[in-house]
Parts: structure tokens; sequence; C-alpha cells
């Protein structure tokens, strides 16, 4: 930290002297400005482009407006042919009947048969149908539906003939007729009608004409397709062909009529629009090509002078911003890149323009403004690191051996940190002449915040051995009281041992921690043990307590997850593997075992780490146990661990 400050200030003759020189040099609003004149083409630029729009959509509405022009006036043409050829059929009938034929029902049985249609009624002067071809219309009332009622005015002698669209009958809405009718000089008058099938004869011929007859526009064209979308007439002779061989897809629930859809028609972008009419699909096709054909060509030549233009404009531009602000930030962010990643005596110096000047001056004074108060944060956050590291080792056991007359066991302990202050501890402890409580513990996360919790859950640990509970009870107990007031939701893992010094009886209980290693005959195994959940993590817990034998001679090792989760340079761990081959091995008795153990793991962690910064704490606590003071002879390899599970 104080490496980086050896200039903390920028002379003030310096900066008045930078002031001065910018005074003299051109603002960049000024230099701007002057350049200001060449915007106006963008406008240009602007009304070129509303104008290709405009032309645009005018192309599509006049396209629009001939695709409907030609669509309806198919229709109309095959309605007015179908009309004509009806008319002339009631003609000829009417003229039969006027010239003596009787009109009875036999009579008009063979009119209709000879002139191949689907009904001949004859209608006095009454509206009442007096004879027909269909029995059951005999006598009906014209006037008495809305359908039929429309004949009525050949009657009161507004006019001498009428044809009607194909529609349902007013007498049955099931029945589909195409009517005609014509004045009799004896009075009332004659109604011919055409069935569905005899009218889809009638006008199948003017459909197929009226689609090959006609073009839309110059390169377009009408396709009629029947009600089972087969083509019934088309300008490529497709007909019988199903109309999506043209490219044409209709769907009539999501596509409107007489509405301009886009399709591939005939391999080529169109513009189509369709109505269904007389039982047919007539479309009407123009080739997007031709619609455009128009605007491309007034717009060509004014495309051609706006892409230079754009060019030279882009160019110009370009260059100009580049030159006034481009470059003069790129220097300023090059040093402001250095200046983030830490290097902290970079200074700015770009003074093309006033602006930039002052910029530079600006960041030059805050930068070393910066540094001081870097310089005065740092110092008083190393002061408060120091005292609060000071405050955690004090309250960690330090004095090895502490208990330096008892010889049944022997303890050594080892914490280093992984920032200044850690979340780590371990204590121990005699609860009485016999029994001594011992214990490690990694708390959530690092730092100060670590740190405070592992004081209390220290203390709260210790207050609960203490008064006699059993590590259960601690555990259980402990659990509570950290789990109130929790709002950081911080826990922590802990293993617990009571070790009856003089039998090796240990009763122990792990809250999500480690399993301890047993070393015993130069073979190192790990504990076997029933986790429970980690501390402060749930309220309302309870732990289970369980139990090992120690032999004499026998070493447990206690560490936190800084020494199994070590990286290495390749993002590998240390590992449980790594640590049993370590520590199986005779590391002799007494207190200087415990050291050796502990030291082995860390010189092996830090060649394992080589230069990876250490992320976690590594604590390690190791226990010897001689039993009476003595090691016995058969704690070697073959030695058994008590009544233990390991």
């Amino acid at each position: 930290m104080k490496k980086g400050l050896s200039r903390l200030t920028v002379p003030d003759t310096t900066i008045n002297n930078a002031k001065k020189q910018g005074k003299r040099r051109i603002t960049i609003s000024r230099s701007f400005l002057r350049w200001l004149l060449l915007i106006v083409v963008v406008g240009f630029l602007a009304s070129m482009a509303f104008t290709w729009i405009h032309q645009t959509n005018m192309s599509n509405m006049s396209a629009a407006e001939l695709l409907h022009i030609n669509v309806w006036d198919v229709r109309q043409d095959v309605i007015d042919a179908s009309d004509e050829n009806l008319l002339k059929i009631t003609r000829s009938i009417a003229a039969e009947l006027d010239g003596g034929a009787p009109s009875n029902s036999e009579s008009l049985m063979r009119l209709m048969r000879a002139y191949d249609v689907a009904e001949i009624n004859i209608i006095n002067e009454s509206g009442i149908i007096t004879a027909t071809t269909m029995g059951k219309f005999r006598d009906y009332d014209m006037s008495s539906g809305e359908q039929s009622a429309e004949f009525l005015g050949l009657l009161d002698g507004t006019e001498d003939e009428h044809v009607q669209s194909y529609q349902p009958t007013s007498f049955d809405h099931s029945l589909y007729r195409k009517y005609a009718a014509v004045n009799l000089k004896s009075g009332g008058f004659v109604q011919v009608g055409y069935d569905g099938e005899r009218f889809q004869k009638d006008i199948d011929q003017h459909v197929v004409s009226a689609a090959k007859n006609r073009h839309v526009g110059q390169t377009g064209c009408i396709i009629i397709a029947n009600e089972e979308w087969n083509i019934v007439s088309d300008r490529y002779g497709l007909a019988g062909s199903n109309l999506s061989e043209t490219g044409i897809w209709i769907d009539r629930d999501t596509m409107p009529e007489d509405e301009v859809f886009h399709a591939q028609v005939y391999g080529e972008a169109c513009s189509v629009v369709y109505i269904f009419s007389e039982g047919y699909y007539i479309i009407a096709v123009l080739p997007e090509n031709e619609i455009i054909l128009e605007r491309n060509s007034s717009m060509s030549v004014m495309g051609i002078m706006e892409v230079i233009l754009f060019i030279v404009l882009f160019v110009v531009i370009f260059l100009l911003v580049k030159r006034l602000v481009l470059d003069n930030l790129g220097k300023v962010n090059s040093s402001l890149s250095k200046i983030t990643e830490g290097d902290l005596n970079e200074e700015v110096n770009v003074r093309s323009n006033a602006e930039f000047s002052e910029l530079s001056d600006d960041i030059n004074l805050t930068v070393g403004t910066l540094k001081q108060y870097i310089a005065a944060a740092a110092a008083r956050i190393d002061e408060e690191l120091a005292f609060a590291k000071s405050i955690q080792e004090s309250a960690l056991p330090s004095v090895f051996p502490p208990f330096p007359d008892r010889t049944e066991f022997s303890l050594y302990a080892k914490m280093r940190t992984a920032k200044e202050v850690g979340g780590d501890f371990y204590d121990f402890y005699l609860l009485d002449e016999k029994k001594l409580a011992f214990l490690i513990a990694d708390v959530s996360g690092k730092g100060i915040p670590a740190a405070m919790f592992m004081m209390t859950a220290k203390t709260v640990l210790r207050d609960h051995a203490e008064r006699g509970d059993e590590p259960d009870e601690v555990f259980t107990n402990a659990n509570t009281k950290l789990c109130e007031g929790n709002d950081a939701e911080m826990f922590l893992t802990a293993w617990m041992g009571f070790l009856e010094t003089d039998t090796g009886h240990l009763c122990f209980v792990n809250a999500g921690h480690n399993p301890p290693v047993l070393i015993r005959g130069g073979r190192a195994v790990f504990v076997e043990q029933k986790a429970n959940l980690v501390l402060a993590a749930m309220e309302g817990m309870r732990y289970r307590k369980q139990t090992v034998m120690l032999e004499p001679g026998d070493i447990l090792y206690l560490y936190t997850d800084g020494v199994t989760e070590a990286p290495d340079p390749d993002d590998r761990i240390f590992g449980n593997d790594r640590l049993l081959n370590i520590l199986s091995d005779d590391f002799g008795r007494g207190e200087e075992a415990c050291r050796k153990v502990c030291d082995k793991v860390l010189c092996s962690i830090d060649e394992f780490a080589k230069d990876v910064p250490q992320f976690d704490d590594i604590t390690q606590l190791c226990l010897y146990y001689a039993g009476d003071g003595t090691v016995s002879s058969s704690h070697g390899a073959e030695g058994r661990a008590g009544g233990a599970d390991i």
C-alpha cells in the first residue's frame, strides 16, 4: 500500500500552466459548430427515406386497389354470365307457356327435363304457386318468405323479369336454389330454378374463361379454385391441381376476404387478394416486382447519390469525431485503466482542447486526493485489523504445553487465517481432574463478521460445557442460543469431544464438521461418525453423541476444511486421500508428536498450493493420548481402536 503512494499531490504550478494553455486552444464546442452544417445533409437523407417510404406505400395501395377491382370484376362477370344464362332459359320457357303450352304439372315436368333445370313454378297474380314441379311448393304464398318475396315486384309492374343469387329458399332453408322469373302474358309469372349441381355446371364455363382471359396489371393473373381447393382455372394450366401447388395457402379463419396478404406464387413474391363467391375462391395475384417497379425506377438515381453522399458524410464525421474526441478519450481511458488497476502514480495528460485539459487536471487532482484518503484509510484499517487479530489470538489458547503437569495426554493447536482475522477457532479445557473437553469449529464467511460470531460461539459452547452438560446437550443448548437474533444468518460447523483421561473413553458430537483422523501405529484413518446439522442453522435441533476408545499412543487430529480444500494452481484440491497419506507416519510421542503432525500438514499444503493465495482459514488441533503416561507396546500397526467405530 505505501509503495504505491510515492506521489500524493499534483504541483499547483503545473495545474495553473495547464489551464493557461487550455484557454489558448479551441474548445470542442466551437470546433464542432464549424462542421455542424454537414449535419444538415442528414435532413436530406431523412427526406429521401420519407419519399421512399411514401412511394412504397403508394405503390402498395395502388396494387391493393388493382387487386380488389379485378377480383370483384371477375366475381361480377361470373355472376352476370350465370344470371344471363338462367334468364335466357326462363324466357324460353315463358315463351312456350305464352304460346299455348299447358301449365299443368305434367307439362312443367317435360319442360324441366327439356331445359335441364331443377324446378319450374307458375305463380298467379296473387303471388300463389298454382303449378310446380315440386309438389310441396303448390299453394305456397310467395309473400311469406324474404327470399321468395323478392319476386313480387313482377306482379306490381315494377319489373318484367328478375334473377336471384344462389341461396337458401324461404320454404325450406336446407334447400339451395338460384332462381330467375319472367312475366307471363296471361298474368302472373313463371319461376325457373337451378339446384347446386346445375348452378355449378352453369357457371363452370364462365369461371374458366374469366381466369384465362384476364390480366392483373402487366404480369399478374386470376386463379379460381373450388371449395375443395382444386384449381378450376389459371393462366399456367394447373387446372385440377391443388391450390397449394401455386404457393398460396388460405385460412379463412385468420385471413379475411378482400384483404391483401403476401405469398410466393409460382415461385415469385406476390401480393394476393381473394373472395369466396358462388362456391368458388376467386384469387387475384400481382407480383411484388411489378408493384415496386415504378418506385425503384424513380428512386434508383437518388439512391446512388445517397450512397455516395452517405459514405462521404460518414468518413468526414468519423474522422472529425475521431480527431477531436475519440483519440483524446482513448488517451484518457488508457490512463484511467492504469489508475483503476492500482497505479495511482499515473497522470492524465490530454490537452488538445480546453475541455480535455481541464478534465486531465481534475482527474489528476482527484487521484491525488484519493491517494491521501487511501493512505489514511489503509493506516487506520491496518491498525484496527491488527488490534482485532490480537484480540482473536488472545481468545485462543496459545501456550503449549497447556497442562504441563498432566502426563495422560498432550495437546497442540495451530491456526493460520486467510485474512487478518478469521472465523475458525479451537478450544480445550479440563472439566474436572479426569475429563478433558476439546473442540474445533469453522464459522461461515471470513473477516471481522466471522471473527465476531466466532467469539460468541466459543463463549456459548464453553459456558454450557463447564456447567456440566454432555456434548450433545452442549450443542443442542448452544444451537438454541446462537439462533437467537442471528439476523446475518451465519452458522458454524463444529466437533467437540469429552475425553476421560484415565480410560481413553472419548464421547463426541459432530455438527457438520470434517471427520477427525485417528493415527494408530503409523496408520491414519478417518473416525467414522454420523454428522448432525451445522450450529445456528435451524432452531429446535437436537444433536446425537457418539463414542470412541483411544488407546495409549493414539493421535487424534482435528482440522477445518481449509486443509482439505486448499487449491493448487490447476484448481485441484488437497483432498482427503492426500491428508491420510501424509498422516500415515510415526510421529513419536507427546506434544512433540502433535507439533510434527500440524507442521507436516501445513508444509504439505504450502508445497501443494505453490503460489496460490490461501482462500480459507487453516486450523489444526492435535491430541496425543498416553493413558497412564507410558506408551503401550500394543499400539503398533495391528493395534485395535477399542470399542470405537473407526
